[in-house]
């Protein structure tokens, strides 16, 4: 009788519990959405400027993306390294975590509190190699240099933020586990089913699209896919397009889509997203 009554009262806690996560989350998000109504113009038009992904979406995706922006930015923290802040860095930084996660329920990369902004390469630990960006149980870090040529296109099919926004998407559904989106944790054993062949053929030699940094580790071959998929995805199609088709599945979006005018995407309002934030 009284474990009955003890496994009663903890079911009767997590429900509450989550009744009251969900009661907090849509009030948050209500309040977050009025202030971010007085910011979206500001946002669009620095967004617009450098994000070609945004600017191929309907207008009602933009406005999704524009307020998962506003709130990743919110929830972050940015440290300036060397080099001058200015109001665009933190939302383009965001934007570029947006647009990874876009066709996923969570995209708020909730482990990291902190990004590091620097101003070019720099060096890291003991390795004599310079860094353009690196994830660790520290935070993101970022060169600025780096990171405007790749979101501007001045860096053909390389972009740093959305490689080592790559790496922060693997670091917390796999490492800390301390953000859960069901969909890309399930599906990513599928990818690996695919990816993982194609990587073991690159360490034995073999090159592909994918260039030969792909082949440094596995969690290299998972940022570079992901860099590859959007920057040049007709070419990784073509070239691989078991790889493409199992990043589709996985991020569930499809660029080659979007570049017909097609939305891809199964999206819920902006008056939606508190159940992106539990």
């Amino acid at each position: 009788m009284e474990i009955i009554i003890i496994v009663s009262l903890v079911v009767g806690v997590l429900i509450l519990h989550r009744s009251l996560s969900e009661i907090f989350n849509k009030f948050y998000v209500r309040r977050q959405q009025r202030k971010f109504i007085a910011n979206e113009t500001f946002y669009h038009s620095i967004v617009s400027r450098y994000i070609r992904f945004y600017n191929k979406l309907g207008l009602e995706d933009q406005r999704k993306f524009l307020f998962r922006t506003f709130l990743f930015k919110k929830a972050r923290k940015f440290h300036y390294i060397e080099v001058k802040e200015s109001a665009e860095m933190p939302i383009l930084i965001s934007a570029v975590a947006v647009q990874l996660t876009f066709g996923l329920d969570k995209f708020m990369l909730n482990y990291f509190n902190d990004i590091f902004v620097l101003k070019d390469d720099y060096h890291y630990g003991f390795y004599s190699r310079p860094f353009m960006g690196h994830v660790d149980q520290s935070g993101i870090y970022l060169s600025w240099d780096n990171f405007i040529k790749g979101i501007s296109g001045q860096t053909p099919y390389c972009n740093v933020g959305l490689h080592e926004m790559g790496h922060a998407l693997a670091y917390v559904t796999f490492i800390t586990e301390t953000e859960e989106d069901k969909h890309f944790k399930k599906e990513f054993k599928n990818f690996s089913k695919v990816a993982r062949p194609i990587f073991t053929s690159m360490q034995q030699g073999n090159r592909n699209l994918l260039g030969e940094y792909a082949s440094v580790n596995y969690h290299e071959f998972w940022a570079v896919s992901v860099e590859t998929f959007f920057e040049n995805p007709v070419c990784l199609r073509q070239e691989l397009p078991e790889l493409y088709e199992a990043m589709s599945r996985l991020l569930k979006q499809d660029p080659l889509q979007m570049r017909s005018g097609k939305t891809t995407f199964l999206l819920k309002a902006v008056k939606q997203e508190a159940g992106s934030l539990n």
